[in-house]
């Protein structure tokens, strides 16, 4: 098998060595000027030693590297790196960045069609909206958005990837793209629509005994509209698809799980200094007592995520397919006194298990691995084996 190292990989060893000189710098500027209050003798005396061991580093480079560094420059690559450190929904937004966020429209808005999100340092398509442009350019989950435009992304928070790939009905956004198996990024440029959220789709197998359910989006509509289903449904099974599935409401995620849970405890938030918060099932909510089968994948994202890691724990469906993304918290905007801001992660929605999804995504309980048709020697599959084995699971139960 011939191994292809692509460029963006050899990329990734530098910026990752830029992001640690970031935080060193980051480090002496907290040393040197007493930002937040930090000083010796205080009961961060700990953090302070570090903070002079940064400072040394950076002094050296000031004086022995090629040239004298930008510090204002330096000051925001160590601020960015700092904040993506903790997470990826963590970020720092300059006073420019910061003024475009809030300024932003809240209706409108065209996109590309894609979840996203960052991983190893870069955005990282999620998932892809069926019909959108993303889909008519074939961007597929796990995709790796080297560079919007002629900015790379491993320099751009999270937030200022997001409302990038924005703007107006017909504008157009130039990307490159690093796709899996193939060494050298694709570039790419999209058109920006407002795309229409797919139906809510329905189907029934094993002569009506099973209810096929995928939802697509956990929005509060769509949510009501898998309610109606279920009512109707009476003691069919059902197979709830929450492959590709995202949202950025995780209590949509637990509505959707109450629908099958009657009594215990769903999720608790939990967070350093975050109220914890704990989420019991409503028994007015619950739907029904059928045997379920939640199909996920590497796509399944937020409140879809929380949902079936619910169900999960609480031995209430089998969970069938791919780990799902990662991805369950809740953010704080904090304004800076400069006009800056950070946007930092203060709380984790854990599972019943105690486990924090952000962090250990969900793990099915019935693995299914789906081979890449692209992986060189691969075996290319045929019809949907994640759902197959999640009806043959259903029709094993009575």
């Amino acid at each position: 098998m011939v191994v292809c190292v692509s460029r963006f990989f050899q990329r990734f060893v530098l910026v990752a060595g830029l992001g640690i000189f970031s935080a060193l710098v980051f480090g002496f500027l907290l040393s040197e000027f007493g930002w937040f209050g930090v000083r010796a003798g205080s009961d961060q005396d700990g953090a302070y030693r570090e903070m002079r061991v940064y400072g040394e580093v950076l002094k050296k480079i000031q004086t022995d590297y090629v040239t004298a560094p930008t510090m204002g420059d330096v000051t925001t690559g160590a601020l960015h790196g700092l904040l993506e450190s903790l997470d990826s929904d963590s970020s720092y937004l300059t006073p420019t960045e910061y003024k475009i966020f809030k300024d932003r429209p809240a209706t409108g808005v065209a996109q590309i069609g894609i979840t996203v999100s960052k991983r190893y340092g870069y955005a990282t398509v999620v998932n892809v909206l069926p019909g959108s442009p993303a889909d008519v350019n074939h961007l597929e989950d796990g995709d790796v958005i080297e560079s919007i435009g002629p900015q790379s992304t491993h320099e751009l928070s999270l937030a200022v990837i997001r409302l990038m790939l924005e703007g107006k009905p017909g504008s157009t956004v130039e990307l490159s793209v690093v796709r899996a198996y193939k060494p050298d990024p694709e570039k790419l440029t999209l058109t920006r629509a407002v795309a229409a959220v797919p139906a809510l789709a329905e189907q029934e197998y094993e002569g009506s005994s099973i209810l096929y359910l995928k939802p697509g989006v956990l929005s509060e509509a769509r949510v009501n509209e898998v309610a109606a289903k279920i009512k109707a449904a009476g003691k069919q099974k059902i197979v709830l698809d929450l492959r590709d599935a995202s949202g950025d409401d995780e209590q949509q995620g637990l509505r959707l799980a109450n629908f099958f849970v009657k009594q215990g405890t769903l999720a608790t938030l939990v967070g350093q200094k975050f109220t914890t918060q704990t989420f019991a099932a409503d028994p007015a909510k619950f739907l029904t007592d059928a045997q379920v089968a939640v199909l996920v994948n590497r796509g399944t994202f937020g409140a879809a995520e929380l949902a079936a890691g619910v169900l999960e724990d609480l031995k209430r469906a089998d969970v069938v397919g791919e780990r799902t993304f990662g991805e369950g918290s809740v953010q704080k905007t904090i304004e800076m006194p400069d006009g800056a801001a950070l946007v930092l992660t203060v709380a984790k929605y854990e599972s019943p298990s105690g486990a924090k999804i952000q962090d250990v995504a969900v793990t099915p309980s019935v693995v299914v691995t789906v081979a890449n048709d692209e992986e060189p020697g691969a075996t290319p599959h045929k019809g949907d084996e994640i759902l197959d084995k999640g009806l043959a699971l259903l029709k094993g139960k009575s």
